[in-house]
């Protein structure tokens, strides 16, 4: 064989072998992102429902610190991208687990006193690959962690808020 005609066999061998290569790094990176992604949704489901069951119900800071964002900053979660507190949906149920319509009422016995669970949602939040060539956007299963009420930023015998509870 000549020598000339062997060089351009391998660089076709490389181009080959090399698409194949960078495709299969390119996934394991992808795999990672994605898998980062749903455990970093579990925990903002999870942070947040933690805190709206000891914080004060009208508190606007609960959603943004479950996206791991500061007490006043808006916009964005820093840690997921595109990631919203409109994609959260913070519900509080009664005992048998339906939806109490008005938390916020303190006086009615179907409002603030028959919340007995708290529950945060993410649903439907797209997750975009980075994939050269293989670029989309699928939606992840949704998120939801239920956990029993604590304080909800009230103190036990008055129901007012009280000056021994930290703000969250």
């Amino acid at each position: 064989m000549n020598r000339q005609r062997m060089r351009g066999v391998y660089v076709v061998e490389f181009a080959i072998i090399g698409l194949l290569l960078f495709t299969l790094l390119f996934g394991v990176l992808e795999m990672g992102r994605l898998y980062f992604t749903v455990n970093a949704l579990d925990e903002v489901v999870r942070r947040g429902a933690r805190l709206a069951a000891v914080c004060d119900i009208r508190d606007p800071v609960i959603l943004r610190r479950a996206i791991f964002n500061a007490a006043d900053e808006a916009g964005a979660s820093r840690l997921i991208g595109r990631l919203q507190t409109a994609d959260l949906s913070l519900v509080y149920l009664n005992e048998t687990g339906a939806t109490v319509a008005s938390p916020d009422d303190f006086d009615s016995a179907s409002g603030f006193r028959a919340i007995r669970y708290v529950q945060l949602r993410v649903e439907n939040f797209p997750h975009e690959l980075l994939i050269p060539g293989f670029g989309g956007v699928f939606t992840l299963p949704a998120f939801r962690s239920t956990i029993p009420r604590e304080s909800l930023g009230r103190h036990a015998e008055t129901d007012a808020p009280g000056p021994e509870i930290t703000p969250c």
